[in-house]
């Protein structure tokens, strides 16, 4: 079964028999691009949507630079930046399939903490710490997969369903540990957080976000390559009109809810290996926000049906980009805070903005 753009409209074409030739009829219609715009109009704005919130991430780092004691353009800093964008990166890639179809899931940061906590207890077994790893994704898939499974079958709605895991989850990471930080010293794939993969003597690419591009990339051939990625966004665009067109609207559902479960335990997995421990009360705290305004900020849109998986590398990248520079300007963690808060509402607002504006294109 081939997709139907369901957004590209139609309209009747004059013909010879109705007295209008098909020249005068476009003559007599609206101006270039069907909303009043001139050609040179139309390419500014394919020229800014193409480019998305790209100018904006050059702006930020340029001004940090510059503000920063010109120490933010430097080698080691930007290895920092790329660690502390990969684990948002990879939520926000899940987030991305999620939002996609309409929904949200809000349980990220917890099931991050759950499969922390899960992997660091697997890791001090005496049969060997190997399991680690399986147990870290298995617990993410798992919760995600029971998201998915009341949402998509259960008709439950998304945003009552994860805000629910998030409290639940958050218990479970904490009852894991009995409250307490686990720590292992001898974490056996702690290089998954710390070291990286050398270029040549002296420049190494972190693992952590050779790990994040691996995971866009492959995000981006799913959504972009495949039948599934067609169906995830038709699901958004329209789930009646997808399910009347033979696509299986809850199996897709219950796809991108397991997934998000599942680099979410990614997520614990590298959170877990850079810190040597996990602590169910505070690892993955507000994980979701920084996620949900990475997806926002990259062009996806709440209602679904409209989005990039660059446009969310993008948004990851600002949000890091703006924890660092505003460490390095000196800025105190108390307006950090209602900085990144600003960020999230201005994130919202801009969506609002890009529907009104037509951007469903």
């Amino acid at each position: 079964m081939q997709p139907i753009d369901s957004d590209v409209p139609t309209k009747a074409v004059p013909t010879a028999a109705s007295g209008v030739s098909t020249s005068s009829a476009a003559t007599a219609e609206a101006p270039f691009g069907g909303a009043g715009l001139s050609a040179r109009q139309v390419r500014l704005r394919s020229t800014l949507q193409a480019a998305g919130m790209l100018p904006v991430l050059i702006l930020l780092a340029i001004g940090f630079h510059l503000f920063g004691g010109h120490r933010f353009l430097t080698g080691q800093n930007l290895s920092i930046v790329a660690q502390q964008a990969s684990i948002n990166c990879v939520l926000a890639a899940g987030m991305t399939f999620v939002i996609l179809t309409g929904g949200i899931d809000l349980s990220v940061g917890s099931i991050l903490a759950a499969s922390a906590m899960g992997a660091l207890i697997a890791s001090l077994w005496s049969i060997g710490g190997g399991f680690a790893v399986p147990v870290c994704l298995l617990i993410g898939l798992v919760i995600g997969g029971l998201n998915g499974g009341l949402i998509a079958y259960g008709k439950l709605p998304p945003f009552i369903v994860t805000l629910g895991s998030l409290t639940a989850v958050r218990g479970l990471a904490r009852l894991m540990g009995a409250d307490n930080t686990i720590f292992n010293p001898n974490l056996s794939y702690a290089w998954i957080g710390n070291d990286g993969l050398t270029i040549f003597p002296g420049v190494a690419i972190p693992w952590l976000a050779i790990i994040a591009v691996a995971v866009i990339l492959v995000s981006w051939y799913v959504l972009k390559r495949t039948v599934l990625g067609v169906r995830i966004y038709a699901v958004g665009g329209n789930p009646a009109a997808a399910r009347l067109s033979g696509i299986n609207v809850p199996l897709i559902l219950m796809f991108v809810y397991s997934l998000s479960g599942l680099l979410a335990g990614l997520g614990g997995v590298m959170s877990s290996a850079r810190l040597y421990a996990a602590n169910g009360l505070q690892l993955g705290q507000s994980y979701e926000l920084d996620a949900i305004a990475a997806v926002i900020l990259g062009g996806t849109s709440f209602v679904g049906g409209i989005g990039s998986i660059w446009g969310t590398l993008i948004g990851a990248l600002i949000i890091a980009v703006l924890s660092n520079g505003l460490i390095l300007l000196g800025v105190s963690d108390i307006w950090q805070f209602i900085v990144k808060g600003l960020v999230i509402i201005g994130a919202v607002a801009l969506d609002r903005f890009r529907q009104q504006g037509g951007a469903r294109t």
